[in-house]
């Protein structure tokens, strides 16, 4: 795997802007666009960036959207924030097979392995990798690793899916070991367990995190864009859930843990959630935590998540 230094991160307005040209159709091309033809393949390359640093407003106006305190240690999903525009550069790629926009976020499994301080300097490296089948479509993994001089503090895996898009026929089963994600309809009968919390999301709930974000996928933005993009309505963005359920998971003091999210189905905004956290502990002490959240009208599953205490590292 090769490697690709950006001398600077560039903003994810600029990479989505990149994604609309790439999108579109070349006349050289034959009518269709670079994207979209022939074997898909993942370019073999590693995106690296060194030297971020969040300010603190940026930081003040996370945890302010998703109902956090004042810190100065950084949420996890605020990690993911500062890391994503290296990631993205990975799929914004003329030599990367999927389709940007549109892409529906799956999962995510992170380990959050030490407090990180919000004067610390992260350094960041991204991939794609495990390209593989999908009953709608094609999925693959958008590795990332954050380290601090040289020490790994954080590490996420991503599942996207690209609606519509064919492996070659040689590829029609997926890798051994390698879960297709199940549609909602083949999980059998949702029973709701005992409500914790409601979350009342209103219509601009997306486009206050992509202020805090810089993640302006018009999924997220207004119905009139989601509708283009095959949407009902505008949805909430997958890690602004995945932030909060983190946020309101994690009983304060514990700073090493790993948590993972599937997203069932998407929260249409405006929506009202509801959520059950369920805490488990372990010779009296908290060791992990079971989410659902859910659309309680309709009966059906948002997302599913976990939250689990790891060994803290020593210094």
């Amino acid at each position: 795997m090769s490697e690709v230094v950006l001398d600077v991160v560039p903003g994810l307005p600029s990479l989505y802007r990149s994604a609309v040209l790439g999108s579109v159709p070349l006349p050289w091309t034959g009518g269709r666009s670079r994207k979209g033809s022939g074997t898909l393949a993942l370019p073999a390359v590693r995106h690296t960036a060194a030297g971020l640093q969040p300010s603190v407003p940026e930081l003040t106006r996370f945890q302010q959207v998703i109902g956090a305190p004042a810190h100065d240690l950084l949420p996890s999903g605020f990690i993911h924030t500062l890391a994503f525009p290296v990631a993205m550069s990975v799929m914004a790629r003329r030599d990367f097979p999927l389709p940007l926009l549109g892409m529906i976020h799956l999962r995510n499994e992170v380990q959050h392995r030490r407090a990180v301080h919000f004067s610390e300097t992260l350094d960041v490296s991204a991939w794609a990798e495990q390209l593989r089948p999908h009953h709608t479509g094609t999925q693959l993994d958008l590795v990332t690793e954050v380290t601090v001089g040289g020490e790994t503090v954080w590490t996420g895996r991503s599942t996207y899916l690209a609606k519509g898009t064919s492996l070659a026929a040689d590829s029609a089963l997926p890798p051994e070991g390698i879960p297709d994600c199940a549609p909602q309809e083949k999980r059998g009968v949702f029973t709701a367990p005992h409500l914790t919390a409601r979350w009342d999301l209103p219509g601009s709930t997306g486009r206050s995190y992509a202020a805090v974000s810089g993640d302006y996928n018009p999924i997220h933005l207004n119905a009139l864009a989601a509708r283009a993009l095959g949407m009902k309505r505008a949805i909430a963005h997958g890690m602004y859930l995945a932030s909060r359920m983190v946020q309101e998971s994690k009983p304060a003091g514990i700073e090493s843990f790993a948590w993972s999210i599937d997203f069932r189905s998407p929260v249409l905004l405006p929506s009202r959630v509801a959520v059950a956290i369920e805490p488990q502990h372990e010779a009296g002490s908290w060791r992990e935590a079971r989410i659902t959240a859910w659309n309680a009208q309709r009966g059906r599953e948002h997302f599913t998540g976990t939250l689990t205490r790891l060994p803290e590292v020593q210094a």
